[in-house]
């Protein structure tokens, strides 16, 4: 089993981090930082516990004056690249939201954004003065260097994961939009995947928004329409019907339905928690014209209480003749992960063309040890 990620935040760390810094600020008491960070309870703490450990550790072994802290810490950024040096910007989080500091604090998260990410640091600031750090976001999407502007559109989405969310724009996403249309066909992948995420964000509070920016933005480059379309993902999931047409996915016509016929089954039927089963699909759409389809499969989890849960996962997606007949098997595994715990009982199975349900099959779960 892979390490969990709060295990890079370790002993060898902390020593080669103090190094560093000892190398820029003399003063600097590796033991002591080492000794401090890793107090109990340090192992029960999970990645973002241990992040703010450290973090709050070094604000006790730097100067004491917030910019003469800051001097040490850009005396070494240039050798703290990657995820475990998202300290840097907690540092900036941590310390530096007093008003005297916002100028400083500003110029600080703009430059070590560029050896990490200051996407969740960003996120106080964004609370405090929504309209003033916007006005910086703006700014910064029209950065040089692809992780600024990049930070530009991932720090206000509203729903970040790991992050803090931002009701304020949940309530209302439009200081949000001038962002996204400034880097709506930006030349880094980085930097468009990030504008997609903050659409599909905002896309579960407020479609209709999200709806009329596809709209305007359909064929305005090949970089806009992927961008869209990742942007558009959960209502796709959702089968919403102004996406779906305008995404080409065909519907029902006078009343002759898409798909013609369908099956699905499970092997084994029965199974426990950790195993895996196949799942197999035959289905035929409608004769005719060719049609857009979204194939997937479906399962109602069977939660902690009782209740079910649904999760779709993708099977197909592409354009058939018509009188087109499509079959397949996925294999399916049941071992718990990270993001989702299995729980014994009935599972619906069902098999979903542009997210109507046309064949469904059952498979119970049993407990692993049974």
């Amino acid at each position: 089993m892979a390490e969990p990620l709060k295990a890079m935040y370790n002993e060898g760390f902390l020593r080669s981090f103090g190094r560093i810094l000892h190398g820029a600020y003399e003063a600097f008491d590796i033991e002591g930082f080492v000794a401090q960070a890793m107090r109990k309870p340090w192992e029960e703490l999970e990645l973002k516990g241990r992040m703010r450990r450290i973090t709050e550790t070094l604000g006790a072994f730097l100067p004491e004056s917030y910019e003469q802290a800051l001097a040490v810490l850009y005396a070494v950024d240039h050798e703290c690249v990657g995820f475990p040096y998202l300290i840097l910007p907690d540092f900036v989080e941590v310390y530096g939201q007093a008003e005297e500091h916002w100028a400083l604090s500003v110029a600080a998260l703009e430059r070590f954004t560029q050896g990490s990410s200051a996407e969740f640091a960003v996120r106080p600031f964004l609370l405090r003065d929504p309209q003033r750090m916007m006005e910086q976001m703006l700014i910064w999407s029209r950065h040089s260097n692809e992780h600024v502007r990049r930070l530009a559109s991932e720090g206000c989405r509203p729903r970040l994961p790991w992050g803090q969310a931002l009701p304020v724009f949940k309530h209302d996403p439009s200081p949000v939009l001038p962002v996204l249309e400034q880097l709506k066909d930006d030349p880094s992948l980085y930097v468009r995947k990030s504008v997609a995420n903050n659409l599909n964000d905002i896309a579960k509070d407020h479609p209709d928004v999200v709806i009329g920016i596809a709209r305007r933005w359909m064929g305005s480059s090949t970089r806009t329409d992927w961008i869209v379309r990742h942007g558009c993902r959960s209502l796709i999931r959702k089968a919403n019907p102004e996406i779906m047409a305008i995404f080409g996915y065909a519907e029902e016509e006078d009343h002759t339905p898409l798909v013609a016929a369908a099956a699905l089954s499970v092997d084994p039927a029965v199974l426990r928690i950790g195993e895996n089963c196949v799942l197999s699909y035959t289905l035929r759409v409608r004769e005719g014209e060719p049609v857009r389809i979204r194939v997937e499969y479906g399962i109602d989890f069977v939660k902690a209480g009782g209740k079910t849960s649904r999760k779709l996962f993708l099977l197909s997606d592409k354009t058939v003749p018509g009188g087109s007949r499509l079959s397949a098997v996925r294999t399916h595994r049941w071992a718990d992960l990270t993001t989702r715990r299995h729980y014994p009982g009935g599972h619906r199975i069902v098999l979903l063309v542009n997210g109507r349900e046309v064949a469904s099959t059952e498979l119970i779960l049993e407990a692993a040890g049974k």
